[in-house]
Order: C-alpha cells, then sequence, then structure tokens
C-alpha cells in the first residue's frame, strides 16, 4: 500500500493526516482523480489506502449513551436494531441506497440513539464498512456518546481546514467509521449549501457501504430536508407516546416526497418485546 499512500500524500500535498493546516484540503473528488493521477493502481486501492491513514480510537461510550451490546446479540435491544439492519440491506438489494439520513420530527425523540445503534448494527457483518457522520452542526451529541473529540469533523473539513483522513475516526476492532460534527459554525445551513457538501456526499458511497447522517429535527431547522435530496434515503424516528400524528405528517410533508425508507417508532414498552423474545429463544436454544 505504500505507493498508494505515497500518491494520497502528494494529492493531499501534506505528509499525512497529522500536517494538515488551514486552507491545504481538496474536495474527495479532486483527491481521488489527483491520487490516480499521481499513481495509485485503482479506486479500491485508493480506498483502502486512504482508510488505513485514519486514526483508530478505543470504543469507550459513555454509560448514558444506551448502545446495544455486541456481546448478547440476542438481547431485545440489539434484535431489534438487527431486524432494522436487516430491512435496509433488504432495500439495497431493489435499488441503489447507501447514504441515510436519520432525523425526526422533534427533538428528544431518539434519532441520534437510533442512528448510533444502527450504525453499530451495520458494522457487526463482516467487510460492512460503515460511516456514521454528525451533520447536526446545530446541537452535536455523537462526540460525547463516544467520548471522541468533536474536532476536528464536518465543519473543518467543508470549510478547507482539514483534510478528510482528519477528521474521521475509525473505531476501533471494528468496521464502523466516525466524522464528528467540527468546530462550530455561525449558520449552519449556509455551510452545508455549499456546492462541497453534494459533493461529499456523493463521493463517501465509494469508500463505504454505509453513510448514516445523523442530523437536526425535521421541524426545527431546514438542515435535514436539505440533506435528504443529497442522499439515497431517510429514516423517521418518532418516540411513542410523544410524537403526534399531526407532527409525523407535517415532518413527512416537509421532505417534499424524498424517499423515506421507513419510520423507527422509539420508546415501546421493553417488558411486551422481552416477553416474546424469552419465548423464542427458550424454545430454540
Amino acid at each position: 500500500m505504500s505507493r498508494v499512500h505515497d500518491a494520497l500524500r502528494r494529492s493531499e500535498g501534506t505528509q499525512g493526516p497529522e500536517a494538515a493546516t488551514s486552507g491545504n484540503s481538496k474536495p474527495l473528488s479532486g483527491l481521488v482523480e489527483s491520487a490516480l493521477a499521481a499513481g495509485a493502481a485503482s479506486p479500491a486501492a485508493l480506498a483502502a489506502g486512504l482508510l488505513e491513514q485514519v486514526q483508530e480510537v478505543p470504543f469507550a461510550p459513555a454509560p448514558e449513551s444506551h448502545l446495544i451490546d455486541w456481546q448478547h446479540p440476542h438481547e431485545t435491544p440489539s434484535e431489534e436494531f438487527r431486524t432494522l439492519r436487516t430491512r435496509l440491506n433488504h432495500i439495497q438489494t431493489l435499488q441503489p441506497v447507501h447514504s441515510v439520513v436519520v432525523t425526526s420530527p422533534s427533538p428528544a425523540e431518539g434519532k441520534s440513539f437510533t442512528a448510533l445503534n444502527l450504525a453499530l448494527a451495520q458494522a457487526q457483518l463482516t467487510d460492512n464498512l460503515v460511516l456514521l457522520a454528525d451533520f447536526d452542526l446545530r446541537r452535536p451529541m455523537m462526540h460525547n456518546l463516544l467520548q471522541i473529540p468533536r474536532t476536528p469533523g464536518v465543519s473543518d473539513y467543508l470549510m478547507g481546514q482539514a483534510p478528510l483522513t482528519s477528521v474521521l475516526r475509525r473505531i476501533e476492532g471494528t468496521n464502523l467509521f466516525f466524522m464528528p460534527a467540527g468546530t462550530q459554525v455561525r449558520n449552519p445551513l449556509e455551510l452545508l449549501n455549499l456546492k462541497e457538501v453534494k459533493s461529499l456526499l456523493e463521493q463517501l458511497p465509494g469508500f463505504f457501504n454505509w453513510v448514516i447522517l445523523d442530523t437536526p429535527p425535521l421541524l426545527f431547522s431546514a438542515d435535514a430536508n436539505l440533506l435528504a435530496t443529497m442522499t439515497d434515503g431517510t429514516v423517521l424516528v418518532v418516540r411513542i407516546g410523544s410524537t403526534t400524528v399531526d407532527t409525523l405528517t407535517r415532518a413527512m410533508q416537509s421532505l417534499c416526497e424524498n424517499n423515506i425508507l421507513g419510520v423507527v417508532a422509539n420508546g415501546a414498552r421493553a417488558g411486551e418485546l422481552y416477553s416474546k423474545y424469552t419465548y423464542y429463544y427458550s424454545r430454540h436454544e
């Protein structure tokens, strides 16, 4: 891979991800073209070489993150996200779906919880490279849940202040990559309207099988609506006992008939689900 690494470094104009300085970042499409011209063997080799440069960080989530337990896949929460994963992967066999916005009508409905656990469930599959990107530039949560620094991240890359390899992290021992929100910006919607955003979201599926975006709620900003027009589909998260039919209807109408892949109902009573799974596994083990 040394030839690929050299091509990547020449195309970035750096000596590696740690050498990033303001203004030296190239759009991902330009990086790909330049690296291929500089001698990378193929797009696949380029992708592998690029991801090999990404810093690995330990998997040490915050106690309050409520993540699924990889060691106990038959527990109810894990099984629910494995089911969601299976349904999305089936959709992927029917149509080209690789980038997904995860959002909700209103705050506190569980969108970040869903996005993170879905990404973890997808990353459990062999050779299934997954990117979880925090595009909630207004109130980012992912870096706190994973206990990873917020910067550099999405905003730093888009403003040309850091190369792609510096804003990505790989969760050690997994297929999961993470891109935090980055430095706080005054006007997130203005930043998301840059052409670099569309270019980035078009290129990332060439590196990852799934690109999962956590975004602000639909009815509180236009960010998620805009990002939905640049991705392959949207997953809506609602909270049982909290989200109203009127709120859900307005949220779906705000998407302008963009591809809604499904609705996730968060906050179901654990007791009822647990009894069903206990019965099933006790009969089959």
